[in-house]
């Protein structure tokens, strides 16, 4: 009976120990909380062991509590500090691809009107005759103020097309 269990004993061992080698599994990192606790864990019950002399058992398993309680609070604080960390590199990464997007945007643009302009004829019209009917334009002799013109008045593309509005220009 004895060889029986054993043998049983030494199937379970190998078992475990080459059981897990077949396992292709990838071993999971410590977190940080995990960490403190451990490792507050034991530093606080060698304290409190060597603190209390009457009841060293005693004394141990309160400053294990005591210390793994306190390594977890730092661990937690560690993983905080950590995770903020991450999520703000993550919003300067989406906010310079923000700003590269908007700069291919902006070129596109410039060389589109760029193009444009260069297939479009330049009207050759003195300056002296432009001005003088800008001005006329711009001055309202009724009210006998100056107002903006409104070029693209009934053009249903543009925003407010359908009203006359003139904003004073002073």
């Amino acid at each position: 009976m004895k060889k029986i269990s054993q043998l049983m004993s030494l199937v379970l061992v190998l078992s475990l120990l080459f059981g897990q080698a077949a396992q292709a599994q990838e071993r999971k990192r410590w977190s940080p909380q995990a960490k403190g606790t451990v490792i507050g864990l034991g530093a606080g019950a060698i304290t409190g062991a060597v603190i209390n002399k009457r009841n060293r058992a005693v004394g141990g398993a309160v400053g294990g509590v005591v210390g793994g309680a306190a390594g977890y609070a730092i661990g937690k604080h560690k993983d905080n500090k950590n995770k903020e960390a991450a999520r703000i590199a993550a919003a300067n990464r989406a906010a310079a691809a923000r700003v590269a997007a908007a700069n291919r945007r902006a070129e596109l643009a410039r060389q589109e009107a760029s193009r444009v302009k260069a297939a479009a004829a330049p009207s050759t019209v003195p300056a002296a005759s432009l001005a003088a009917v800008n001005a006329a334009a711009l001055y309202d002799a009724k009210s006998g103020a100056a107002y903006l013109p409104n070029p693209s008045y009934g053009n249903r593309s543009t925003a407010y097309s359908t009203s006359e509005y003139r904003r004073k220009s002073w």
